[in-house]
């Protein structure tokens, strides 16, 4: 075999390393890589169907919820009412979802609010449709010893929610509460997304905020939200510092369980 040869052979292995290297990069870059920690990710999506921008983000959640039923991994999407006024009134869209996305400017030291966007467990943010980023706060998170823990007791009586909750976490934090929808369509028939049908998953309805005692322990009282149904919604709880907006803990009740 005489060098050219050789060469040649030489060249096309460099090649085909670097095309498969590639690959098994690409690949790991798409997934939620496994955690050695007990870790959690709380992912909030603030959106809005009145923003063409949002669907995708909106898609990529349901993906990643989808695709990781065995993490530890809670998401909360919060439809913000500031796109109301553009055209179209969505349906699922509160003051107060709008009020923690300023809270979360504050804290992480943004100029302005937009959508869609997303916040994992408090301290990271970017566009709600960036799935690399996505992934890379996720599996941070997963990978993190959590800094405290939550257990959540839940009754729903008479149109009514009791929770009893404990929490085991430092000083000067909040219970953050939410009733989720599972999943819902609508058909939007103004704005940006006029004619579109939208798919969203873990809807925010309700949520409500408490302070957390010295001692942990506390009890939340709730009207269950109209259209309410036990095996298409969820409760869940997170634990956030008043200090900087870290979450440091994190539990969900499925409602299909609750005596």
């Amino acid at each position: 075999m005489n060098k050219f040869n050789l060469f040649m052979i030489a060249g096309c292995l460099a090649i085909l390393f670097v095309i498969v290297t590639a690959f098994v990069n690409y690949q790991d870059d798409n997934v939620v890589k496994k955690s050695k920690n007990k870790g959690f990710a709380v992912i909030e999506l603030f959106t809005s169907e009145g923003c063409s921008s949002c669907p995708p983000a909106d898609d990529l959640v349901a993906k990643i919820q989808q695709e990781n039923k065995d993490k530890q991994i809670y998401i909360l999407a919060f439809h913000v009412d500031y796109w109301d006024r553009q055209g179209w009134k969505d349906v699922f869209s509160d003051a107060s979802y709008t009020k923690r996305q300023r809270q979360y400017a504050g804290s992480l030291n943004l100029a302005t609010i937009y959508t869609p966007q997303i916040v994992v467990n408090g301290k990271t943010e970017f566009v709600g449709s960036d799935e690399r980023a996505l992934l890379n706060a996720i599996s941070g998170g997963l990978n993190t010893e959590p800094a405290g823990t939550l257990t959540l007791e839940a009754k729903a009586e008479n149109n009514h929610l009791s929770v009893n909750y404990q929490a085991a976490v430092t000083k000067h934090s909040d219970l953050v509460l939410a009733m989720v929808q599972k999943s819902a369509q609508s058909k939007v028939k103004a704005g940006e997304n006029s004619g579109a049908t939208l798919s969203h998953v873990q809807i925010v309805r309700k949520m409500v905020i408490q302070a957390i005692g010295a001692d942990g322990k506390g009890k939340i009282n709730m009207t269950l939200p109209l259209g309410f149904n036990a095996a298409g919604w969820e409760l869940i709880g997170i634990v956030q510092s008043k200090t900087d907006g870290a979450i440091l803990a994190a539990a969900k009740n499925d409602f299909q369980s609750v005596q």
